[in-house]
């Protein structure tokens, strides 16, 4: 059994919330929010949708391999920066609550941290 099986479930439902909240941006906050703001939500959905992909990848990867401690920091980091990241963006653009934008760095950084965690996996010794 993969150990790393649910990042796809998580990338799975990651992908539906992405095309499902981006269809929300498209029709019905297209009219309600400011261009701005219709921008910063459509940012948390491409990033969302980005990275849902690199979880699905993760848990392919898990598959096909060893799983490895970077892996699942890579699978994690991805997990905790759509939380972040587009969580943030979201709610900014829903709220105006300017205080949010403090948040999305984070996920930045945890995006970053899974790309670099899965870089570390793929030059493995035993990979």
């Amino acid at each position: 059994m993969n150990p790393l099986r649910h990042f796809v479930l998580l990338g799975a439902v990651n992908g539906l919330l992405a095309v499902a909240f981006g269809a929300f941006a498209a029709h019905a906050l297209k009219n309600l929010l400011s261009e701005g703001l219709l921008e910063v939500f459509r940012t948390g959905v491409d990033y969302q949708a980005m990275h849902a992909l690199a979880l699905l990848a993760v848990g392919i990867l898990g598959q096909q391999s060893r799983p490895s401690k970077a892996l699942k920091l890579a699978g994690w980091s991805f997990a905790t920066g759509i939380l972040l990241f587009s969580g943030s963006l979201y709610l900014l653009a829903l709220t105006d609550a300017r205080w949010l934008g403090m948040v999305t760095p984070f996920g930045g950084v945890a995006f970053l941290l899974g790309w670099a965690a899965l870089a570390r996996h793929a030059i493995r010794d035993d990979a």
